[in-house]
């Protein structure tokens, strides 16, 4: 099974795509296979008129995050099995989906606060799946380490399945029928020309007057030679070029050191072949040298841009030459594999660096204001009401219903009220922004620990808080306020 793990900004746009006939209109009959929406009714709304309110059904716990919401949401994965199997039941992939969605994390088995999520089909052999990183409980999903989990799990449905491959008479390379490959020399003469010699089949004498050699025969025999007039410089590039050329074909070429452009490496590049490689020093160099978030996030940027980025780059090099190394030796699919775990581990650093862009604009910067750092949620429209059916989990969280109007939980509403005081005695609201600190936990006389984060707290820090096992914030006008219930007072706390 070979698995794609992505990230997406709206889950509306992407069900529309994936219930719609697709780019070559080869989807055929979309259909919802498994799911669960923690009270909503997933079943009812996957239809193609109610894509909507299936996607404002999914992102439900995401609007109760407000301003703590990733950038990117919604988790797509795409499975497909072995083309050379029969393909599996509608069945048969809802239970691949649960195993996979329980092996991330994304909804583990009995869990009650675990994130939203569906499968659908559109295609044989293939399964989607689509996820709300934000939990019923208020937390967020890491996916961290999904790419291995996934791919882990994804091989031992294939064993269980059988579908896996086995290697009981491996063929050697000495056995393989191959093309003959007769020496060949590429060097410069006395006289300054180049010359290639043991050229003697027609493959051979085609590469080498493709690259732009000449052919020559006389009493030496057959020959190719460049034109006594080519520049120095374009007689090592043609040189390199058919030696290149000469290799892939499984010929042996000795190449003269003098026209071997991998070894003259200039001083503009001293790293010769490994281009790439000073390319990235170049960037570590700007991101060294930036003076303030701005300069920063260009930098940086170089990295993370989701489409010419170096990462994605790098992914997808390490993505093809998984397949190239299917493509030369099929018994070779357990270095194959290894490409492709190392292409997910690096599917997965983008994920986690893909919202890091506006925090990179605040590295340095003046701190933002608490009334900056808050952006009120728009009032839901009537017809979001099906989509914020909140499960049992969520029914201890905040809750914002279709009107506007805000609902919180008897604990929260009979707790005292908090006024910190100051030693001089006058109330104070925020104890982090009074004391100029990034967080200040205290305890209360009734068992509660509190922990008051800046206006202007880093999205890591909330995740930390949540971790530890704090409650998201349930005040509106204190959105970085966390509450912890504890049975330990006094000193010990």
């Amino acid at each position: 099974m070979i698995v794609h793990l992505q990230r997406a900004s709206g889950t509306v746009g992407l069900l529309s795509y994936l219930y719609g006939p697709g780019e070559r209109g080869n989807h055929i009959s979309p259909r919802l296979i498994s799911g669960d929406g923690h009270g909503a009714p997933i079943e009812l709304l996957a239809e193609p008129g109610s894509l909507s309110y299936l996607a404002q059904a999914l992102d439900a716990p995401v609007e109760r995050l407000g301003v703590r919401a990733p950038a990117r949401p919604t988790w797509v994965c795409s499975v497909r099995s072995d083309p050379r199997r029969p393909d599996l039941t509608d069945a048969q992939w809802a239970v691949v989906a649960r195993r996979l969605v329980s092996a991330t994390g994304i909804a583990p088995d009995g869990d009650p606060g675990a994130c939203r999520w569906i499968a659908l089909r559109n295609q044989p052999r293939q399964v989607h799946l689509v996820a709300t990183l934000a939990r019923e409980d208020g937390g967020l999903h890491h996916g961290y380490r999904d790419a291995f989990r996934l791919q882990a799990e994804c091989r031992r449905i294939a064993a269980e399945l059988g579908h896996l491959p086995t290697a009981s008479h491996p063929t050697s390379h000495a056995q393989e029928t191959s093309v003959p490959a007769p020496p060949i020399t590429i060097s410069s003469e006395f006289s300054g020309s180049v010359v290639a010699k043991g050229a003697n089949d027609d493959l051979s004498a085609m590469i080498l007057k493709h690259a732009g050699f000449q052919q020559i025969q006389d009493w030496h025999g057959r020959r190719h030679r460049l034109p006594t007039t080519t520049p120095v410089a374009d007689q090592v590039a043609i040189a390199s070029h058919a030696a290149e050329m000469l290799r892939a074909a499984r010929y042996g070429v000795d190449l003269a050191p003098s026209l071997d452009a991998a070894r003259m490496s200039t001083q503009a590049n001293p790293l010769g072949r490994h281009a790439a490689g000073a390319a990235l020093l170049q960037v570590t160099d700007r991101i060294r040298s930036a003076e303030n978030g701005a300069d920063l996030r260009q930098a940086v940027d170089q990295l993370l841009h989701p489409e010419h980025g170096a990462l994605e780059r790098v992914r997808e090099a390490l993505a093809v030459a998984g397949e190239q190394i299917n493509d030369l030796d099929e018994e070779a699919y357990g270095l194959a594999d290894r490409f492709g775990f190392a292409a997910e581990f690096v599917s997965s650093a983008q994920s986690e660096l893909v919202d890091s862009e506006d925090e990179l604009l605040r590295v340095g910067g003046p701190s933002r204001s608490q009334a900056s750092a808050r952006t009120n949620s728009s009032s839901l429209s009537a017809s979001q009401s099906v989509a914020l059916a909140v499960s049992p989990a969520a029914a201890e969280a905040e809750v914002v219903s279709a009107f506007g109007i805000e609902f919180t939980d008897a604990r929260t509403a009979a707790r005292p009220p908090r006024s910190p005081r100051s030693p001089e005695g006058s109330p104070m609201g925020n104890l982090a922004d009074t004391y100029g600190t990034d967080v200040e936990i205290y305890a209360w006389a009734d068992g509660e620990v509190w922990a008051d984060g800046r206006t202007d707290l880093p999205e890591s820090a909330h995740r930390v808080l949540i971790s530890c096992g704090f409650t998201a914030p349930a005040e509106p006008g204190n959105p970085a306020s966390y509450s912890l219930e504890s049975p330990i007072v006094g000193p010990d706390l």
